[in-house]
């Protein structure tokens, strides 16, 4: 696999790793990509998932919100595949420094990461409204239709949906995770979604590495590109 050997020779030569991952880390443990796969909820939903998935829907018609979030967003029997492994187990002897993930599963720290940015947020943290006490994800996915609290506070799930701004502390610990990088690994993301795909900006060292199964808008600017299944690929990584 061209690009593999020098990337062995990169992971084996820093110290100092950061990894920005997205839907395509998380898609080899059987969780799909809601963007890749449109045909399949316009038999089941009246709206594209953009749609749903957005705040003022969650607002307006929270009942079809969480029916479509409970069937398409939870995954809770998920495994952590290969790659995720390999991130933690980097960590553990010092390696690696952070992951900067777009993913909402939880899959990092089940595989036993423990810097993990969450941009988008996470499945597994549930919180009031009102109150604004936390709940697991079981009040959520146990719910007959929309969860609420027993204060009356409808239950909203700790991720940030369209037309919601990112979390500010989680982009100013990212974003210094990146710029201290001796070298950013990107994995399974398109690097379009916005604002967190303009964080990889703030890297400026010289080894840059896109991990991706097919070509994204910025294979230009990187100094190594690999395409292929990013678990095949971390799995062969030192």
């Amino acid at each position: 696999m061209e690009g593999l050997e020098t990337l062995k020779k990169w992971v084996e030569e820093s110290d100092n790793i950061v990894f920005f991952g997205g839907a395509g880390v998380s898609t080899e443990s059987g969780i799909p990509d809601f963007r890749s796969t449109d045909g399949l909820y316009n038999q089941e939903y009246d709206y594209p998932p953009e749609t749903i998935l957005s705040h003022t829907f969650y607002r307006r018609n929270p009942s079809e919100f969480f029916r479509f979030y409970k069937n398409k967003m939870l995954y809770l029997d998920a495994e952590p595949n290969a790659a995720h492994k390999k991130l933690a187990e980097w960590e553990s002897r010092g390696k690696l420094k952070a992951i900067v993930t777009q993913n909402i599963d939880g899959l990092h720290q089940k595989a036993g990461s423990q810097k993990v940015y969450e941009l988008h947020g996470s499945v597994l943290r549930n919180y009031c409204e009102e109150c604004g006490k936390f709940f697991g994800v079981e009040a959520v996915k146990n719910a007959e239709d929309v969860p609420y609290c027993e204060c009356g506070g409808m239950i909203k799930p700790d991720v940030v949906l369209y037309e919601e701004g990112l979390d500010q502390r989680t982009i100013e610990e990212s974003v210094r995770a990146i710029q201290n990088a001796d070298m950013l690994i990107i994995g399974g993301t398109s690097l379009a979604v916005y604002p967190a795909a303009g964080l990889i900006d703030y890297y400026s060292g010289n080894k840059l590495v896109l991990v991706n199964k097919t070509p994204t808008p910025r294979d230009g600017m990187a100094d190594l590109v690999v395409h292929g299944s990013i678990g095949e690929i971390f799995s062969q990584l030192p």
